[in-house]
């Protein structure tokens, strides 16, 4: 005899089963998603050289601290290009130089017990190139090492790259990124967007720019005058065992800007802003461009002093997405924040798809910070709310927190921070309560506090 279940007793299990199958969801979305990494890791892929090497040396280069090296650099890098491409090779000194601009092919290879100290006087840096200035298109001083339109190009090596930044960081006060971000906003083409000489914005340290095939290994970074790694409009991006140790405004350690396919791995971070920072333009300029950062993995990272370990933003006008970061660490009563998502109502774009697993912050001030209400001058007056949604953060500790654990503010309750799954996360002390504000679907599922 079959017996009958009572309709009410029915709609209660269907209630249930929808309940358990939607709280499945983030675990099912999350490994789903991390069954993607195999396949973009296989397309990143560090670029090969000719085993053809050339020293600096013999183009007139002296490494004395004093001599000014610049053109033994140009020659050493043209001649070898020419050739067919090889390795450049900076032996043992310091080398006193300008701008170094990469070209295709070409292995720049800074030997254990060399280091190249970048020159402090501005115009070493000039005629402007083209670059991206905090997410703008501008012409602007050269970074320091710099490539345009290039394919096959590394730095590698276990010496050190020494940007003087102190000389430069005084320019935090008396540039003028505003006027940069208003003229672009009006639509002025980026060849009359010329700043350079006297307008006090800051060049970046490394980086490549529309460039595929790159490799960023082994190096010790110090002083930088801004931003340290910035791949910008890059595809294939390797970055792995560097050392970036730098102080001052906005020194970030790592920030892929609109690019694909990065590896950011066995890196070490200690930074006057962010630690790596994820980026695709800003406000109506990267709107403009429309050119998202995607397919970004960070591995076995060690995060110290900054704004924040692993940030995602500000400049997010071109959407970022599918982040993946896992055993990373991060230590240091000066980091602000180990996981940081931040944008606002000018940026515009989304970020989506970020997932972080298999971490320890030791300690932090706080665990994790998403906010849609960024701070940046005019930033609140925008009209292009963007969108953070699609977070997973799993199997996570948190150690020492000395205010909230967690941070999650929505722009309203119309445009909230939506779908973030915290799981299995353990949050063993902090000074203060969460704070989630206009937020939605928010899951802590197996997470102790």
């Amino acid at each position: 005899m079959v017996q009958k279940i009572p309709v009410r007793e029915t709609l209660l299990i269907l209630i249930l089963i929808c309940v358990l199958a939607a709280r499945g969801a983030p675990v099912d979305q999350a490994a789903n998603a991390w069954a993607q990494v195999p396949a973009i890791l296989a397309h990143i892929k560090p670029p090969k050289f000719p085993r053809r090497e050339v020293s600096v040396a013999k183009y007139g280069a002296i490494g004395d601290g004093v001599t000014d090296c610049t053109e033994a650099f140009r020659k050493t890098i043209d001649a070898c290009s020419a050739a067919g491409g090889g390795v450049v090779v900076v032996p043992n000194g310091i080398w006193l130089t300008g701008a170094i601009h990469l070209k295709s092919n070409v292995d720049l290879d800074v030997k254990k017990g060399a280091t190249i100290r970048f020159s402090a006087d501005p115009k070493q840096y000039l005629p402007p190139v083209f670059a991206r200035y905090e997410g703008t298109e501008v012409m602007n001083y050269s970074p320091l090492v710099y490539a345009f339109e290039q394919t096959n190009i590394a730095v590698t090596g276990e010496g050190t790259l020494d940007g003087q930044g102190t000389n430069w960081h005084s320019w935090k006060s008396s540039g003028d990124p505003k006027r940069l971000v208003e003229i672009a906003g009006f639509g002025v083409p980026v060849a009359q967007r010329v700043f350079g000489d006297g307008c006090h914005l800051r060049p970046n340290f490394v980086a490549p720019i529309r460039c595929q095939n790159v490799l960023i290994e082994g190096m010790h970074i110090v002083n930088s005058p801004m931003w340290v790694i910035n791949p910008v409009y890059c595809t294939n991006v390797t970055i792995r065992n560097v050392t970036v140790d730098t102080q001052g405004p906005n020194t970030d350690g790592c920030d892929p800007d609109s690019s694909a396919d990065v590896l950011i791995r066995n890196c070490n971070f200690s930074d006057g802003d962010d630690c790596i920072a994820i980026k695709s333009g800003r406000d109506r300029d990267g709107q403009k461009i429309n050119i998202p950062s995607r397919d970004i993995v960070i591995q076995n990272c060690r995060f110290k002093a900054g704004h924040g370990g692993i940030a995602i933003g500000s400049e997010t006008s071109g959407g970022i997405r599918n982040v993946f970061a896992e055993n990373c660490h991060f230590d240091s009563p000066d980091l602000e924040m180990a996981i940081r998502l931040k944008t606002n109502p000018a940026r515009g774009g989304y970020i989506e798809g970020v997932y972080l697993r298999d971490c320890v912050i030791k300690q932090a001030q706080i665990g994790i910070d998403m906010t849609l209400r960024y701070a940046s001058s005019g930033a609140m007056d925008g009209d292009a709310v963007p969108v953070i949604r699609n977070i997973d953060i799993r199997n996570t500790t948190f150690q020492e927190l000395t205010k909230q654990p967690i941070f999650i503010e929505g722009w309203s309750e119309s445009a909230p921070i939506t779908n973030v799954s915290i799981i299995k996360c353990r949050f063993l002390h902090a000074a203060e309560k969460n704070y989630i504000t206009n937020a939605t679907d928010i899951v802590m599922d197996g997470s102790r506090f």
